[in-house]
């Protein structure tokens, strides 16, 4: 009896780490793939958008890879701000969407896509209930990552749901990516602004946006208070987009 009990103390616990080795080998081995197919499309992506700063690449990779590793634990999701001037339009649209199907698709997942012009006129309490569904439920499904395009079309009070899917420390997702975009009133972005010149341009347009006193109706719920709080949350890194060229019609809708 005893013996039986000695080579169960012994055997139990060696089994275990033997099957924990196993587990994390094959998890390794996934998030190597997984990672390998990521960067390759990503690759694929800046030799088709070739009119990009390389920085916009290097950062956007760097933010995306570190939700790609499934044995570290994420605090935060991974937010990326995406802007331009109305003559990049078409690329904003394009490049958002594509970036964020880099990412869900190297992990066999799809994405949620909101656009905010469809919401403008909307009543920003129904907007708000309705970006919460879409997130809550798309993210609970498996999906990955979400696009918010023309965030500054929604209502500005329904952006306050952000709080719950940004927030640096109690998101209700971790593992997942957020790309929104903001479609700027000036005809173009000078190429030789610095990242921190355009991140305050952003900050002052969506400011005037969202505070202004002559706002519709819909758009009430948002103070400067507010805004600041919300603005802490999603500008983690605020990357420009410049015009291109010749853009595939995939990735555009």
């Amino acid at each position: 009896m005893w013996t039986l009990l000695l080579v169960l103390l012994i055997c139990v616990p060696l089994l275990y780490i033997l099957w924990s080795g196993i587990q994390g080998g094959t998890s390794s081995r996934r998030d190597a793939e997984i990672l390998k197919e990521f960067r390759a499309r990503m690759e694929k992506l800046k030799n088709t958008y070739q009119s990009q700063d390389p920085r916009l690449w290097r950062k956007a990779r760097v933010s995306l890879e570190k939700r790609l590793n499934s044995s570290h634990v994420h605090l935060e999701p991974a937010i990326l701000l995406l802007t331009a001037g109305q003559e990049a339009e078409k690329a904003l649209r394009c490049l958002s969407n594509e970036i964020a199907n880099a990412f869900a698709s190297s992990q066999n997942a799809t994405t949620i896509s909101i656009d905010g012009v469809d919401k403008a006129v909307l009543d920003s309490d129904i907007v708000k209930l309705e970006v919460d569904t879409e997130l809550s439920s798309g993210f609970s499904e498996g999906k990955k990552v979400a696009v918010v395009h023309r965030f500054e079309s929604l209502p500005a009070g329904s952006t306050l749901i952000f709080y719950k899917y940004c927030d640096h420390e109690n998101a209700a997702f971790k593992d997942v990516a957020l790309v929104l975009t903001v479609l700027l009133d000036e005809q173009s972005l000078r190429k030789g602004l610095t990242f921190q010149e355009v991140e305050e341009k952003v900050r002052d347009f969506l400011w005037a946006k969202f505070t202004s006193s002559d706002v519709p109706s819909s758009y009430n719920g948002m103070d400067t208070d507010k805004l600041s709080g919300l603005w802490s949350r999603i500008s983690h890194l605020v990357l420009p987009v410049w015009p291109e060229k010749g853009l595939p019609l995939e990735g555009c809708t």
